[in-house]
């Protein structure tokens, strides 16, 4: 039986700090964890370059946790800081599993990870390391998901993998209307018509603009991850 080849070269991973958290809501699962490396690692062995940027609201979400009580910009600070931790735990646990990896962050803090520099971020990738792209964007007012987009296009990305906690895009939130309609496939200007909450519509006018295909999953099976880059049907596919 003839080995599947992967239908991307480069893929952006996004990763929701939700879905890291497991059944425990906040904080980290390292099982989880330790499954998305394996994940990752067998994607690397098919010589797709993947580069990675992860949310933090396991932590703190800086537009729900600090609203009404803290000024946003500090509270979106706050977030960065929380997609930086989340990013450095990632990194030890896929350095454990023998995986070359690279921490940069949208604003410098060289103690700990390398500032954000794409032509180095992009030499990293060649060299079939892995980049976890910390601090969002680096300014508030953004979420990791524009960050992910940001950092996709930048890269010169094949396409996005957004791994959340529902397993596509539906007409509806599954979780309160059960008579939502997954799609296998849906264009930008349908999400952003329908207002479907995939991606906000900074990040999916982002993705729109530069013709980035996103691949909605769900991460709770991290085999999905593998399956995206081999271009099997999983999730909902998100075009122009």
């Amino acid at each position: 039986m003839e080995e599947k080849k992967p239908v991307y070269k480069r893929v952006l991973i996004k990763i929701s700090g939700e879905a890291l958290a497991g059944e425990k809501k906040s904080g980290l699962d390292f099982a989880v964890i330790g499954s998305v490396c394996e994940a990752v690692k067998r994607c690397l062995a098919l010589g797709v370059e993947v580069g990675i940027v992860i949310g933090g609201g396991n932590f703190w979400r800086g537009v729900k946790d600090g609203s009404g009580k803290i000024e946003r910009t500090r509270a979106d600070h706050m977030g960065m800081l929380a997609t930086v931790m989340n990013c450095l735990a990632m990194a030890d646990v896929m350095e454990q599993h023998g995986i070359d990896v690279r921490v940069q962050t949208a604003i410098e803090m060289r103690a700990i990870a390398e500032p954000y520099i794409r032509l180095r971020a992009m030499r990293h990738l060649s060299k079939g390391r892995v980049v976890l792209f910390g601090g969002g964007t680096g300014n508030p007012y953004f979420s990791t998901d524009t960050a992910a987009v940001l950092r996709a296009a930048e890269i010169e990305a094949d396409a996005i993998l957004l791994a959340k906690n529902i397993d596509g895009v539906y007409s509806a939130d599954p979780r309160v209307d059960h008579d939502a309609v997954k799609y296998d496939a849906i264009t930008y200007d349908e999400v952003l018509a329908q207002h479907l909450a995939v991606m906000d519509t900074t990040a999916t006018s982002l993705s729109m603009d530069n013709s980035i295909p996103v691949i909605v999953f769900e991460l709770k099976d991290p085999e999905n991850i593998v399956r995206a880059v081999l271009g099997e049907k999983v999730g909902t596919v998100v075009t122009k």
